[in-house]
Protein backbone atom coordinates (compact mmCIF):
# COMPACT_ATOMS: atom_id res chain seq x y z
CA UNK A 1 0.00 0.00 0.00
CA UNK A 2 1.50 3.70 -1.19
CA UNK A 3 -0.03 6.84 0.03
CA UNK A 4 1.36 10.10 -0.80
CA UNK A 5 0.69 13.73 -0.01
CA UNK A 6 2.50 17.27 -0.51
CA UNK A 7 2.64 19.55 1.65
CA UNK A 8 4.24 23.65 1.72
CA UNK A 9 6.40 24.06 4.64
CA UNK A 10 5.63 27.71 6.23
CA UNK A 11 8.65 30.20 5.29
CA UNK A 12 11.28 29.41 6.69
CA UNK A 13 14.82 32.15 6.66
CA UNK A 14 18.44 30.72 6.27
CA UNK A 15 18.79 27.87 8.95
CA UNK A 16 18.51 24.68 9.91
CA UNK A 17 15.18 24.29 10.99
CA UNK A 18 13.73 21.23 13.23
CA UNK A 19 10.05 20.41 10.88
CA UNK A 20 9.10 16.88 12.82
CA UNK A 21 6.12 18.36 14.32
CA UNK A 22 5.08 20.10 10.79
CA UNK A 23 5.29 16.66 9.19
CA UNK A 24 4.04 14.56 11.50
CA UNK A 25 0.63 16.37 11.70
CA UNK A 26 0.53 15.97 7.73
CA UNK A 27 0.89 12.14 8.30
CA UNK A 28 -1.88 9.81 7.50
CA UNK A 29 -2.44 7.06 10.09
CA UNK A 30 0.54 5.44 9.69
CA UNK A 31 1.14 1.13 9.33
CA UNK A 32 1.98 -0.82 12.08
CA UNK A 33 5.50 -1.18 9.87
CA UNK A 34 6.61 1.17 6.55
CA UNK A 35 8.36 3.33 5.50
CA UNK A 36 8.53 7.13 4.91
CA UNK A 37 10.16 8.91 2.31
CA UNK A 38 10.49 12.65 2.59
CA UNK A 39 11.22 14.64 -0.64
CA UNK A 40 12.20 18.38 -0.96
CA UNK A 41 10.94 19.94 -4.51
CA UNK A 42 13.85 22.55 -4.91
CA UNK A 43 17.82 22.55 -5.41
CA UNK A 44 18.95 25.45 -2.80
CA UNK A 45 17.60 23.54 0.77
CA UNK A 46 17.91 20.35 1.65
CA UNK A 47 16.76 17.19 3.96
CA UNK A 48 18.76 16.13 7.09
CA UNK A 49 18.63 13.96 10.33
CA UNK A 50 20.32 15.10 13.14
CA UNK A 51 20.76 16.02 16.72
CA UNK A 52 16.94 17.70 17.67
CA UNK A 53 18.24 18.73 21.92
CA UNK A 54 20.38 20.94 21.66
CA UNK A 55 19.60 24.35 19.46
CA UNK A 56 24.01 24.95 19.33
CA UNK A 57 24.00 22.32 16.90
CA UNK A 58 21.51 24.20 13.97
CA UNK A 59 24.19 27.40 14.95
CA UNK A 60 27.39 25.07 14.36
CA UNK A 61 25.76 23.16 11.46
CA UNK A 62 25.01 27.01 9.48
CA UNK A 63 28.62 27.77 10.86
CA UNK A 64 30.44 24.74 9.46
CA UNK A 65 28.26 24.67 5.55
CA UNK A 66 29.10 28.65 5.33
CA UNK A 67 32.83 28.31 5.92
CA UNK A 68 32.49 24.77 3.48
CA UNK A 69 30.76 26.47 0.67
CA UNK A 70 31.44 30.70 1.34
CA UNK A 71 29.50 32.80 -0.84
CA UNK A 72 31.21 35.33 -3.04
CA UNK A 73 33.53 32.81 -4.30
CA UNK A 74 35.31 34.14 -7.58
CA UNK A 75 35.17 30.52 -9.14
CA UNK A 76 30.98 30.51 -9.58
CA UNK A 77 29.37 31.19 -12.40
CA UNK A 78 25.56 30.95 -11.37
CA UNK A 79 25.56 34.38 -9.65
CA UNK A 80 22.46 36.22 -11.26
CA UNK A 81 20.05 35.44 -8.39
CA UNK A 82 23.04 36.76 -5.93
CA UNK A 83 26.02 35.66 -3.65
CA UNK A 84 23.77 33.12 -1.61
CA UNK A 85 22.24 31.09 -5.21
CA UNK A 86 25.07 29.06 -6.25
CA UNK A 87 26.39 28.40 -2.49
CA UNK A 88 22.89 26.86 -1.38
CA UNK A 89 23.00 25.23 -5.15
CA UNK A 90 26.12 23.33 -3.75
CA UNK A 91 25.51 22.64 -0.16
CA UNK A 92 21.74 21.18 -1.14
CA UNK A 93 24.08 18.46 -3.36
CA UNK A 94 25.88 17.82 -0.56
CA UNK A 95 23.27 16.81 2.01
CA UNK A 96 20.26 15.65 -0.41
CA UNK A 97 16.39 16.59 -0.86
CA UNK A 98 15.30 13.04 0.44
CA UNK A 99 15.33 11.32 3.39
CA UNK A 100 13.75 7.56 4.27
CA UNK A 101 12.19 7.14 8.08
CA UNK A 102 11.59 3.40 9.21
CA UNK A 103 7.82 3.31 10.68
CA UNK A 104 7.17 0.91 13.50
CA UNK A 105 4.02 0.22 15.54
CA UNK A 106 2.25 3.23 13.45
CA UNK A 107 4.76 5.77 14.23
CA UNK A 108 7.94 6.94 12.98
CA UNK A 109 10.72 4.84 14.20
CA UNK A 110 13.67 7.56 14.91
CA UNK A 111 16.76 7.93 17.74
CA UNK A 112 15.59 9.76 20.31
CA UNK A 113 17.55 12.62 19.90
CA UNK A 114 16.61 12.70 16.16
CA UNK A 115 14.72 15.20 14.16
CA UNK A 116 14.08 15.88 11.01
CA UNK A 117 15.54 19.25 9.70
CA UNK A 118 14.97 21.70 6.10
CA UNK A 119 18.00 23.35 5.62
CA UNK A 120 17.26 26.39 4.23
CA UNK A 121 20.64 28.06 2.60
CA UNK A 122 19.07 30.99 1.31
CA UNK A 123 18.62 34.40 3.14
CA UNK A 124 15.27 35.15 1.40
CA UNK A 125 12.72 33.07 3.48
CA UNK A 126 11.25 30.51 1.34
CA UNK A 127 7.57 28.19 1.21
CA UNK A 128 9.60 24.71 0.55
CA UNK A 129 7.28 21.97 -0.89
CA UNK A 130 7.78 18.52 0.12
CA UNK A 131 6.03 14.74 -0.84
CA UNK A 132 5.60 12.51 1.74
CA UNK A 133 5.05 8.88 0.49
CA UNK A 134 4.05 6.22 2.72
CA UNK A 135 5.34 2.79 2.07
CA UNK A 136 3.41 -0.43 3.56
Amino acid sequence: MVGQTEITLPELSRGFHLINSFIEKHLPDLPEKGLLNIFLHHTSAALAINENADPTVRADFESFFSKLVPEYDPVYKHVIEGPDDMPAHLKSSILGQSISIPIKGGKLHMGLWQGIYLCEFRDRPHRRKITLTVLS
